[in-house]
């Protein structure tokens, strides 16, 4: 059984974020011994597109990746397409990159690693109709159910999330990888 304790894992997500792709790695990291911290550029709470809401421990403006071992980047249209506009939110995701540290995204969520421009060169899944907007930034995409690249990991949808969560929670366990930097 692995173990993440002493593990920090920030969760960046605002209003509309698929409800499943931040419950489930959230209760998959924290079962596993890590602490869990919601990041959002505004503070107070979110609310997912299915009802979940969830308070906000920190804003993406006063957040640094320094203060974590990890990044989720739970998916929802709207929730990703309003981070990749945020750029506290784009300028933490792009910091995980710099310092090596794993990263799990799923969905849409790559919309905010392609803003971030920690694509290019990177094998990855997502929700297929990001395939396009993927391959324009540089990046290998395939159709599995989740794929690891040098601590990134990825997956396609709420049905990936036990082959997401399993994943995740390993490269965290595995800590600081040696993949490429923005």
């Amino acid at each position: 059984m692995s173990t993440l304790t002493d593990k920090r894992v920030a969760f960046l997500a605002t209003d509309g974020f698929e409800d499943s792709e931040l419950t489930s790695p959230w209760d998959a990291v924290t079962s596993a011994g890590a602490s869990a911290t919601l990041i959002a550029p505004e503070t107070g709470k979110i609310t997912g597109k299915n009802g979940h809401e969830q308070s906000v421990d920190l804003q993406a403006s006063d957040t640094t990746a320094d203060q974590f071992d990890a990044l989720v980047l739970p998916g929802g249209v709207v929730n990703a397409d309003h981070l990749r506009m945020d750029e506290a939110s784009i300028a933490l995701a792009r910091a995980f990159f710099e310092q090596h540290k794993p990263v799990g995204v799923i969905c849409h969520g790559a919309w905010i690693l392609i803003e971030a421009g920690v694509v290019d060169g990177r094998t990855l899944t997502s929700y297929p109709s990001l395939k396009t907007d993927l391959r324009n930034a540089g990046a290998n995409w395939v159709d599995e159910e989740v794929v690891v690249d040098a601590g990134l990991v990825s997956s396609r949808t709420p049905d990936d999330l036990p082959a997401f969560n399993a994943k995740v929670v390993e490269e965290i366990e595995e800590g600081k990888h040696s993949g490429q930097t923005a």
